[in-house]
């Protein structure tokens, strides 16, 4: 199992060069496998929208908070360090243009020598997609054809270039380079709450990451992630499972993670890593308990 660490936006430091290289750095030199970044493009005040992971509906983290573009904190990243995973937990997708987003993604993951790992959602706060441009209502659809018209451009070798017919998006001979560093392309996780993540997950996804489950609720969306994939002819197996936890609960929830078939656990900080030095701390802590080899 491996052991990945999400940045901490709630400190308010992921824009902050010295101090979110200082923690990406202090992961890797304690052998975490990955960092990850999380995307709010625009927060809109006063939201209609309910957030799904906490118990009154309220984003937990103010409106100023600093939600720095996640992949151009992870090509920062990227450069500060030399081995570390780089992912996003979630990228939202409906805020971005496929065909852009392929040129990012197998761009940043060219320049790291394949170290790019993205976890996509579909996002919760329908203002902010609004604001970016995108589909609320028919956001499921666009999701499922951006992630096909992403891996045909990833794909595409011919000289005539990339056709692709969709429903939404319609391209012919597009010649899209470069190539991300694997020949597989940027793997795409598929983070999500609901039933419907999970079968996307099952039929689309590199992985899974349930957001915000716990107990016979999350027990079910591995099940459906499974069941899907096989239904689709995919080997459920060779679908990556990454599931959550606190840096100073992570070592009891090995035992957990792994008798849910899970390849990763995301880490963050407790409630009581309030500083950058007390986050450091915690991953030391964590990095000993769980004996990770730098």
């Amino acid at each position: 199992m491996e052991f990945a660490l999400v940045l901490p936006v709630g400190l308010g430091v992921t824009a902050e060069p010295d101090e979110v290289g200082r923690i990406a750095r202090h992961a890797e030199e304690l052998g975490f496998e990955s960092v990850s970044a999380v995307e709010h493009a625009v927060v809109i005040s006063d939201t209609e929208s309910r957030y799904p992971y906490a118990p009154d509906g309220r984003l937990p983290l103010p409106d100023d908070c600093p939600y720095p573009d996640p992949l151009e904190l992870l090509a920062y990243l990227a450069a500060v360090t030399g081995r570390i995973g780089l992912s996003t937990g979630v990228l939202v997708l409906p805020n971005h243009n496929p065909v852009v987003l392929a040129k990012r993604l197998a761009t940043l993951d060219r320049l790291s020598r394949g170290r790019l790992r993205i976890c996509l959602g579909l996002g919760w706060m329908r203002e902010e997609i609004e604001a970016c441009g995108g589909d609320f209502r028919r956001r499921g659809r666009i999701a499922d054809e951006a992630i096909d018209l992403m891996r045909a451009l990833w794909r595409g070798q011919d000289p005539q270039g990339v056709a692709f017919d969709g429903e939404f998006f319609t391209l012919r001979g597009a010649h899209s380079h470069p190539k991300p560093h694997r020949a597989s392309g940027v793997p795409l996780h598929i983070g999500g709450h609901s039933a419907a993540a999970a079968r996307r997950a099952g039929r689309r996804g590199d992985g899974f990451q349930p957001l915000g489950l716990a107990g016979e609720e999350l027990e079910a969306a591995v099940l459906l992630m499974r069941r899907e994939a096989q239904e689709a002819g995919r080997d459920p197996a060779q679908i990556e499972l990454t599931l959550g936890a606190t840096l100073p609960r992570a070592a009891d929830k090995v035992e957990w993670a792994g008798r849910l078939g899970a390849d990763r656990l995301l880490l963050s900080g407790s409630q009581h890593a309030t500083t950058v030095d007390a986050l450091l701390e915690e991953m030391s802590e964590a990095a000993r308990k769980l004996e990770l080899k730098p």
